[in-house]
Order: structure tokens, then sequence, then C-alpha cells
């Protein structure tokens, strides 16, 4: 019998096209359970698709009761109302998913592409082809929405429920921890030693 351990929501907000995905993480494995996208171009109203971002939201939550939600950052282009609408379709997410009691981490573009790829500045078309590369799903969707999606779902497994994961962490900290010079003043020296000063 398989042992789902954990299942993870991945979106890709956007104000016209929302993407989407579920992972389940099965014996430490990750498998693409949905692919899809939240087609919201024909709703005029922009209030209006906001309100749907946030139904469907629930919608897709209390089907696939998710234990995690993974979500991309908006990207800070030079269009400050795209970026405000973005971020107004994140933040209806994220207020869906925590009303449903659910954690959620944010990612930003350039580490979810660098996960996925090794290149932080990868196209979609190159995350795409990794993704159907390490996850095996068969037709690459319509829209890149989704592929961008799996991928937050996928960086957010590799970073919080890889069996690896802890070891790469203890590394990373190690890494940044700061090395003690080599040199110590003599009082130092006795701190450290007691046992040899008193003999």
């Amino acid at each position: 019998m398989e042992n789902v351990e954990k299942i993870i929501l991945g979106i890709d907000p956007g104000t016209q096209i929302l993407g989407y995905s579920i992972i389940e993480v099965v014996d430490e494995k990750p498998h693409v359970v949905v692919l899809d996208v939240l087609y919201l171009k024909k709703i005029a109203d922009f209030n209006l698709r906001i309100r749907k971002i946030f139904d469907s939201t629930l919608r897709i939550i209390d089907t696939f009761h998710p234990d995690h939600l993974a979500i991309e950052a908006p990207f800070f282009g030079k269009n400050v109302q795209s970026m405000l609408k973005l971020g107004r379709a994140q933040g209806v997410a994220i207020a869906a998913a925590m009303s449903r009691d659910l954690s959620f981490s944010e990612y930003e573009p350039a580490t979810i592409k660098q996960t996925v790829t090794g290149n932080g500045t990868a196209a979609k078309e190159q995350v795409a082809m990794m993704l159907r590369s390490i996850l095996q799903f068969p037709d690459q969707p319509q829209y890149y929405d989704a592929t961008d999606a799996l991928a937050v779902a996928y960086t957010c497994y590799m970073e919080r429920f890889n069996p690896l994961a802890d070891i790469r962490n203890q590394l990373v900290i190690k890494k940044k921890r700061p090395t003690k010079s080599r040199r110590q003043s003599w009082a130092d020296f006795v701190t450290q030693n007691p046992e040899i000063i008193e003999n």
C-alpha cells in the first residue's frame, strides 16, 4: 500500500491565467497528481477574478487536502500595475489557504528556476522540459503557467520534504558559520583549558 507522506499544492499566481498543481510525496518520492490552470481572461470584472481565485483555491484545497501551499512570489518588473495585480492574486490564494489552516511558503522565481534547472535565469520551456524529465508526466500542458506551478511545488518538495533536505540544510549552515581564528589570546586559552592550568 502506498504511503502518502505529504501533499503539496503549488500555485503560480496570475489574474489572467493562474497555474496550479498537486504533488504527492509517496515513499519519499514526488508524483504529479494535478497539472492545470484557472483561465480567468473571460471574466471582465477584476474583482470577480479575485473572487474566482479565492473560491477556486478553496475548492482545490477541499478536494485534494494538501498539507502545504507553495506559491511563487510576484515578479518585480517595470509595470507597477501588473505587479500590484499579481500581488492581489497571490494574496487571495494565501488567504484561502490560511482559512483552511494550511501552512504556506513563498519562493522567488530565480530560486525556483535554480532548483529545477540549475540556472536561475532559465526560460519557461527549459523549466517545463526538466520537470518532465524528473517527474515523468506525459504531456506538456497548453499553458506554461501550469508547469510553473509544478516548479513551485517541486521547489517546496526539494527544500522542505526531500529526505536529503535536512542534510543539505546542515551543510549550508556549516558553510555560513564563521570559522574561528587559530590565534588565541592567553586569556582565551586559560578559559578553554582550565584543567591544564590547575595542574
